[in-house]
């Protein structure tokens, strides 16, 4: 048994060098060709690389160091646990009769507040108390201010509506051949006063596959209609420019309870005193936002900076987005990701086939990846574009890592030390051995490795140039600094050994030349350069024979190069 595992290995190690052999660094540029046509394809249809932006969007928004302030004219009347409580004894639980909200309202506008919206849902009359709905439907329609959302259901349920599009106050055409008589699926308040174009809003959130809200839809487009969303009302009804787009990726202000609140209860139950404590012009000129954080009223979402995000929240974040254009630009230029997609790949490709699995690949792999998601970074902080190149990092990462295993592979087959292939030799091989040692106060293996790649690559036969590496101590110190250079060839070929003989005799010769191009002039000074050189067969099978060579080599006393 252990002579058929032995024999199997070894027909491994000949396949795995000659696969390696035969393909070397070609095979990375045939990846990249692979990866290139994956890239492609991806760009022409779903768009995967370029739309990769859920995770590192809110990995960049969780880090963002320049966070934008929210703005101090929005506040939130927050409907929490505490007004819960405080009303309960007088107005029961929620919801309370509309008389309350309609007297809160009516009371607030002696301040002038810049506009009331409502983040609460009316969806149907109060039969039990038709006099409050009465009082509430004449002090909203004596408040031109007062906004308030409208609720779009799921357009399944389009064909059993009886409202059409062109009856929803707001609503305009997207499509001049849009039918009027189309109908639409939606919860608008039940009152007559404030059923007028400009006060009416969608107040939808439609979150991500993942259940993260990120974005805030503007405007609900379908069937040929379009209808507000309540922050586009908001800021129209405010006067700003409203040049948004149909849907904006939201510019997030920070973690929750970022914006001022100010508790519901708290300031009805003042404006009802007749000595008041508050200040009379606390909320003058500001956007009032009536919503709920009570955790009972369940109008929570997950957000990139938060798993329980109030909703009252996002919308005010989405209003002073709109209001004031700074929400995230996030540009969807398939060429531009395909670019950089390609330049990663090809990169990396080309770093692999100079250097095959050495730290320069490392260095180009790591250093563009950070330099990509470093500038993404950057430009959530300097600004409010975000030029999202996960996915050109990710698909150069997939690249990085194929490549990577098979450059292990093959560096374990091939052994630049030339010790597997002499192995997997049945006849006898010729060994040539130099050892170029610089004895220097300091270790210089970058520079090292650096002037190996330049002899690897002046070199026409096969070859390998590696460090003698480790932290050497007492007599062994004294070969720190020290390259190896092997070629081997066939025994009985003696024109080709002797040509192999010639190649390193020039190589030495040039070692200066090498040095410089190498840009290493200044770590390893090729006047302390010290050659020792030793040649003799080498038998298949027997890889002592180059520890044999190695040693004959280092105990020479050496040349000056």
């Amino acid at each position: 048994m252990s002579a058929f595992l032995q024999r199997l290995k070894t027909w491994f190690t000949r396949s795995a060098y000659d696969l390696g052999r035969r393909l070397r660094g070609n095979f990375f540029l045939y990846l990249a060709a692979v990866f290139t046509l994956i890239a492609v394809i991806d760009s022409a249809t779903v768009n995967y690389v370029g739309g990769m932006r859920q995770s590192s969007y809110d990995t960049m928004m969780r880090l963002r160091v320049n966070v934008p302030s929210p703005s101090p004219d929005i506040v939130i009347i927050d409907i929490d646990e505490k007004s819960l409580a405080a009303m309960a004894p007088e107005y029961g639980r929620w919801p309370w009769p509309r008389q309350v909200l309609a007297e809160f309202v009516e009371k607030i506008g002696a301040q002038q507040p810049k506009a009331i919206v409502f983040d609460v849902l009316f969806s149907d009359p109060d039969i039990q108390n038709p006099d409050s709905d009465a009082y509430f439907n004449e002090v909203m329609a004596a408040t031109p201010n007062t906004l308030f959302p409208m609720l779009r259901l799921d357009p399944s349920q389009d064909a059993q509506s009886a409202l059409a599009y062109a009856q929803v106050p707001g609503a305009v055409k997207a499509d001049p051949a849009a039918s009027d008589s189309a109908t639409v699926a939606l919860v608008i308040p039940p009152f007559a006063g404030v059923q007028h174009p400009g006060r009416l809003g969608t107040h939808n959130v439609y979150p991500d596959a993942d259940g993260v809200a990120r974005a805030y839809p503007v405007r609900l487009v379908d069937n040929g209609w379009a209808l507000p969303a309540l922050p586009l009302t908001v800021a129209r009804a405010v006067g700003a420019d409203t040049q948004a787009p149909d849907s904006i990726l939201i510019n997030w202000r920070g973690k929750p309870f970022t914006y001022r609140y100010a508790s519901f209860s708290d300031v009805y139950l003042d404006l009802i005193r007749e000595q008041r404590t508050r200040p009379a012009n606390e909320f003058t000129g500001k956007i009032l936002i009536i919503g709920s954080t009570a955790a009972g009223l369940h109008d929570v979402k997950g957000t990139p900076l938060d798993r329980q995000f109030p909703g009252v929240e996002i919308l005010a974040t989405a209003i002073d987005n709109v209001i004031t254009g700074d929400w995230i630009r996030a540009p969807t230029v398939q060429w531009f990701y395909l670019l950089i997609t390609l330049v990663v790949i090809w990169g990396t490709a080309f770093a692999f086939y100079r250097s095959g699995a050495g730290t320069r690949v490392d260095q180009f792999y790591g250093l563009s990846a950070v330099a990509l998601l470093g500038f993404s970074y950057a430009t959530v902080n300097l600004g409010n574009l975000y030029i999202n190149l996960a996915g050109p990092v990710a698909l150069g990462f997939l690249y990085f890592s194929v490549a990577r295993i098979y450059a292990f592979a093959t560096e374990r087959a091939l052994d630049t030390s030339l010790v597997a292939r002499t192995e997997s030799q049945d006849g006898a091989l010729r060994g040539l051995l130099v050892a170029v040692t610089f004895p220097l106060e300091t270790r210089e293996d970058a520079a090292l490795e650096k002037l190996a790649d330049r002899f690897e690559r002046a070199a026409r036969h096969e070859m390998s140039a590696e460090l003698l590496q480790g932290r050497q101590r007492g007599l062994w110190r004294l070969f720190e600094n020290t390259l190896v250079i092997c070629w081997s060839h066939a025994s009985g070929d003696d024109a080709g050994w002797l040509s192999v003989q010639q190649e390193a005799d020039t190589l030495l010769a040039s070692l200066p030349q090498l040095i410089r191009d190498a840009g290493v002039e200044a770590a390893l000074p090729a006047e302390r350069a010290v050659i020792r050189r030793s040649e003799g067969r080498i038998r298949g099978q027997q890889p002592g024979d180059w520890r044999l060579l190695l040693g004959a080599a280092l105990i020479e006393e050496g040349k000056p190069a």
